[in-house]
């Protein structure tokens, strides 16, 4: 079995070496085509590697120890079913970027700054999942995140995007500063770091909620969890489209991948408290990340805030395996835990498909902001389609993925009654009605994606100029398209493939989907609930070809103009059209006062007067103002006081170091 292991370390290897590649060939011609063919194959046969083992022998774990890193320590990996699952949806992803990127990398000015970093970020990722020690996991994500940076800093020329990647790096650090205590108090006094100690080290209860605490700052961090969010929203959009949508639908999976390793796997049972944490902060960011995405009128900065929503619904149903699994509810707890799983998948379908997308928006019209696009359906017809599958799926809609996920999430939350502690019977069902409040808010906000993007008339001349992108990208999305299709229609064989991880770490699975009639799933007992996509699916497509034959043979061929759009207008001019923010106003109204700290300034003329009408809108991140804004002007102030510093004389500094050694040495005496 280590064979297995030792073939799945040679994929980082070819990785590396193609960033390599890239750094002396990248500014030729043929460097894009050459690069992202070369790592579509690596990523492509990392997934077949993986996927079989999932497929063939998820149980059984191969490891290998590599005479690097620390000393008599090494550098050590392995391969269980947790990490194949997760090498599947970094490779897989990391393939279908790969072939987006043979077209939209033609579009590149500077694609010297991208091309030896892409292969190097999808590297560091496959080493972070494989990781199977302390100080190999944190290279590896320091690695990561360090390659992931250099692609945010791509197009430095902007202000925006070097003040994104200002942010993002020192978020990073810290999200690394915390994973290193955390794995410090799990290595405890013997100070193991190799994770096969620290799996039977059993840390007590104070340092298990350290752990916990620290896994949620260090992985939440990299996740985007409310309040650790803030560099979310400016990263993601900064980089280059292929390489957002692996940032935004894949890393934040890695980051998702090192929470559940440590506190599912390396730190032992957990307590019923830490359920309620996760479940808290999961609901908290569901609500908050697609208000803001709902606030939003730049296309990019709306995907990445609605990626805060998805991992909020996601950790939200972590804690509740949590909290089953403290509890003795094994059944319970594969079913969230699944559910779980299962929205990672699903996310990094759409998500991707909806970053690609907006890649080739941007491609087609230059433009990012919603309020300058419209009527794009008529001139990216086929990008159209494959974005409104996205936006279905990611709206919990019926027959797409995003519902099957979802709906297994709610259908976990119904046990909720069974758990004994009251704090849970109460907590868990006001989650539930914050997830519920957000699936609702998620499909408001890709109405109004949608909607004002490709709908209704163009807003500028640069959509009238549009056309289609080119065939890789069309590829790349409609594979996407139909994955989300597939895991809705056919949930069952992918419950089915995750039954093994779910029994490795919560110690039980849900029933075989499989053996369901009609390919239909049933979470927990066909008296209680099922669902059947491919029925639902069979369904609509039937109902709809019906309405259209009926429509098309029975109804009158008269012709009847009218006004498509009249908003008032006689004139049916761009202007009248809803735009981004005018979509997104009774929502703001609604919720604006305490989410964004909104205000709305009418200045409205004297009758009479020709001078127009305005209205300004101030919203402000409170997340940010809260924690960072004092961070930052604690630091400017600091810095400020201790600048004269390098304008004293060195008799001066003389006796600051003398103060300093003697300051030292009283307490090196003194202490005990």
């Amino acid at each position: 079995m280590n064979s297995t292991v030792a073939l799945l370390m040679c994929g980082p290897a070819a990785l590396l070496a193609t960033a390599l590649l890239a750094a002396v060939v990248g500014r030729r011609a043929s460097a894009t085509h050459l690069i992202y063919g070369a790592a579509l194959i690596i990523s492509a046969a990392l997934f077949v590697i993986a996927a079989g083992h999932l497929a063939r022998n998820p149980e059984a774990a191969s490891a290998i120890t590599l005479p690097l890193g620390l000393p008599w320590t090494g550098a050590r990996f392995r391969l269980d079913g947790l990490s194949a699952f997760f090498l599947v949806v970094v490779n897989l992803g990391g393939a279908i970027a790969s072939l987006y990127g043979l077209g939209y990398g033609r579009h590149e000015a500077t694609p010297h700054r991208v091309l030896p970093f892409y292969p190097a970020f999808l590297a560091g990722m496959n080493l972070v999942v494989l990781a199977n020690d302390a100080f190999s996991f944190l290279l590896s994500w320091e690695f990561m995140s360090l390659a992931s940076w250099a692609l945010v800093m791509a197009h430095h020329g902007d202000e925006a995007n070097r003040r994104a990647g200002y942010i993002y790096l020192v978020m990073a650090s810290f999200g690394t500063l915390a994973l290193l205590l955390a794995f410090g108090t799990l290595a405890g006094p013997a100070g193991t770091y190799v994770f096969d100690a620290m799996r039977t080290a059993h840390p007590g209860p104070y340092a298990a909620g350290a752990v916990l605490v620290l896994m949620l700052l260090g992985a939440g961090s990299k996740a985007g969890l409310v309040p650790l969010h803030a560099w979310l929203p400016l990263a993601h959009p900064a980089a280059p489209s292929h390489v957002s949508a692996l940032m935004s639908g894949i890393m934040t999976k890695v980051a998702i991948y090192g929470f559940i390793r440590v506190v599912f796997d390396l730190l032992g049972e957990p307590a019923w408290w830490s359920g309620v944490a996760v479940l808290l902060i999961g609901g908290v960011t569901a609500v908050l990340g697609i208000l803001h995405a709902l606030m939003e009128k730049d296309l990019k900065r709306l995907l990445a805030y609605s990626t805060i929503e998805n991992i909020g619904v996601i950790f939200a149903s972590l804690g509740l395996a949590l909290a089953f699994k403290a509890n003795a509810m094994p059944s319970a707890a594969a079913l969230a835990f699944t559910a779980a799983l299962f929205h990672v998948l699903n996310h990094s379908f759409f998500k991707s498909l909806l970053f690609f997308g907006a890649g080739a928006v941007l491609t087609a019209t230059g433009e990012r902001d919603m309020e300058k696009l419209g009527g794009l359906i008529h001139r990216l017809p086929v990008t159209s389609f494959v974005f409104l599958v996205g936006c279905v799926s990611i709206s919990a809609l019926p027959p797409f993925n995003g519902f099957a996920s979802e709906w297994l999430v709610f259908q976990a939350i119904l046990r909720s009654p069974e758990l004994p502690q009251w704090g849970l019977k109460v907590i868990v069902p006001a989650v539930g009605g914050m997830l519920a409040l957000a699936a609702a808010l998620a499909a408001a906000c890709f109405v109004k994606a949608f909607g004002i993007t490709f709908l209704g008339r163009a807003r500028s001349a640069a959509v009238e100029r549009a056309h289609e992108v080119d065939r890789w990208s069309l590829a790349a999305m409609a594979v996407l398209a139909v994955f989300c299709l597939l895991a809705g229609i056919v949930p069952g064989f992918v419950l089915d493939g995750l039954s093994p991880v779910t029994l490795s770490l919560v110690g039980d699975r849900m029933p075989v989907q499989m053996a369901e009639p009609w390919l239909s799933i049933v979470p927990i007992a066909e008296s209680r609930s099922s669902y059947n996509g491919l029925l639902v699916f069979a369904f609509i497509a039937i109902s709809a070809s019906l309405a259209a034959f009926f429509i098309h043979r029975f109804a009158s061929h008269a012709v009847r103009r009218g006004i498509a759009w009249g908003c008032g207008f006689a004139d049916a001019v761009p202007a009248a059209q809803y735009t981004a923010a005018s979509f997104a106003q009774p929502i703001r109204r609604v919720f604006g006062s305490f989410a964004f700290r909104a205000r709305e300034t009418v200045d409205m003329p004297a009758p009479g007067s020709l001078d127009p009408a305005r209205i300004k809108v101030d919203m402000h991140d409170v997340a940010w103002e809260i924690f960072y804004q004092p961070i930052t002007g604690a630091i400017d102030f600091a810095t400020e006081r201790l600048n004269h510093l390098q304008f004293l004389t060195i008799r001066r500094y003389l006796t600051l170091v003398f103060l300093y050694l003697v300051i030292l040495l009283l307490v090196l005496a003194l202490w005990p």
